[in-house]
């Protein structure tokens, strides 16, 4: 029996997929991966399939990937030249971040949002663990909230156990199917279970030597929000290297940047040193300095991103 339907969850090597009220478990073969997919996972979360399925057992093969309308992709951690894709078919990308325990860089920010750009996809950032601010770290995240904001990304700040506050938050994702994504330890799976009750995602302490999360989630899964859409998990990432971009391309990806480019002197400015370029003098100015450093870093295929 041949059905199509959505793979709601991958461990790497086995997958279920919802079909019509039902869950299915399924696999691919060998001989599947080699396809020209130069990804270390050529199946996803998100993805629509096709699945040859034994009606008796309930589960079968993949045999067929249905092209996907967009998906969140970044280069392999230990494999430089393949990438690993976290989920497809988005309506929308959150990043979700913390400026303590643990710190989440600009850097890391940018190359997410960039990424979410290169695919049309919208994206917004997640400000967890606000109960935990002192006056310092409070006024930082507003000015990066302000930052954001102003580029035209929606940003919420939160306390992943307070449902007060994140109604907001919950009504932004409604209908929709949301990626979130981050490092570990920043409270992914603890928001998700304060937005769905019940769901109870295993969740852990920062390590208190380094301040770092602790891998909890260790596959992608996607979960259905009360009232309509979802949200798939991701496990934490603790770098994010972008793959697939034209250096001629990346000023496209930031948004504030491409605009005022568009009154450079030169069609083809790259935006570092060209004479009657529109976007230096207004570094630190209007563009913040950070996401011109960030710009750079990706423009020049840097991997200083942590």
């Amino acid at each position: 029996m041949e059905i199509t339907g959505t793979v709601i969850k991958s461990t790497g090597t086995n997958y279920e997929i919802w079909s019509e009220g039902k869950i299915f478990s399924g696999r691919i073969r060998g001989r599947f991966r080699l396809k020209g997919i130069d990804t270390t996972n050529p199946v996803v979360v998100g993805d629509n399939v096709k699945l040859e399925v034994d009606a008796q057992e309930g589960s079968g093969w993949i045999t067929d990937v249905f092209p996907r309308k967009n998906y969140i992709i970044r280069k392999s951690k230990n494999l430089s030249k393949q990438a690993h894709i976290l989920a497809s078919n988005l309506d929308l990308a959150m990043v979700v971040v913390t400026p303590v325990y643990p710190r989440t860089s600009t850097g890391f920010i940018d190359r997410f949002l960039a990424t979410a750009e290169a695919y049309s996809i919208k994206a917004g950032l997640i400000f967890n663990k606000s109960d935990l601010y002192d006056s310092e770290v409070n006024c930082y995240a507003d000015r990066l909230i302000e930052l954001y904001q102003l580029v035209g990304y929606r940003c919420f700040k939160v306390t992943a156990f307070d449902q007060t506050t994140l109604t907001e938050l919950k009504e932004f994702l409604k209908g929709k199917i949301t990626l979130f994504g981050g490092h570990s330890g920043v409270g992914k799976s603890t928001i998700i279970n304060t937005l769905i009750p019940g769901m109870n995602l295993k969740t852990a302490v920062l390590s208190e030597q380094h301040l770092k999360g602790k891998h909890t989630t260790t596959f992608a899964q996607m979960y259905c929000l009360p009232g309509g859409g979802f949200i798939t998990d991701t496990p934490g990432i603790r770098e994010f290297g972008t793959l697939e971009f034209n250096p001629k391309e990346v000023s496209h990806f930031f948004p504030e940047i491409f605009a005022f480019g568009k009154d450079c002197y030169f069609s083809d400015c790259t935006h570092t040193h060209e004479a009657g370029c529109a976007v230096i003098p207004l570094i630190n100015k209007i563009i913040a300095g950070s996401r011109y450093d960030s710009y750079l870093s990706i423009f020049r295929n840097e991997d200083h991103f942590r």
